[in-house]
């Protein structure tokens, strides 16, 4: 257990999130990225639809703009759930994951 990866910092930079792993690695990831990759059950079934050329936004995603976390919890001490600008909150967010989807930093 002790040479399990986890997350040193986390810290909001610009559009995204910088996290400090570990391992040594300085990692990025940002808000689209992280948002647009939902891991919920929900977000799962709508990326495996085909895309909809007339679906009409929502007037709560019209009015959230560009994805931003308005909340990050720690889910024991192996993920984060995000709850966003546009309400969407059920998304758990496992370390692995985080990893995945960040750019190593320089």
């Amino acid at each position: 257990m002790a040479d399990e990866l986890r997350p040193l910092s986390l810290k909001r930079e610009g559009d995204g999130l910088k996290i400090e792993w570990s391992d040594g690695a300085t990692t990025t990831a940002s808000w689209k990225t992280l948002r647009a990759k939902c891991p919920c059950a929900t977000c799962n079934e709508e990326r495996g639809k085909p895309v909809d050329p007339f679906r009409i936004l929502s007037p709560q995603e019209v009015a959230a703009g560009a994805p931003v976390p308005v909340a990050m919890t720690p889910v024991g001490h192996y993920a984060y759930q995000i709850k966003w600008n546009d309400g969407h909150d059920t998304g758990i967010y496992p370390l692995t994951l985080l990893r995945e989807l960040s750019e190593r930093s320089a």
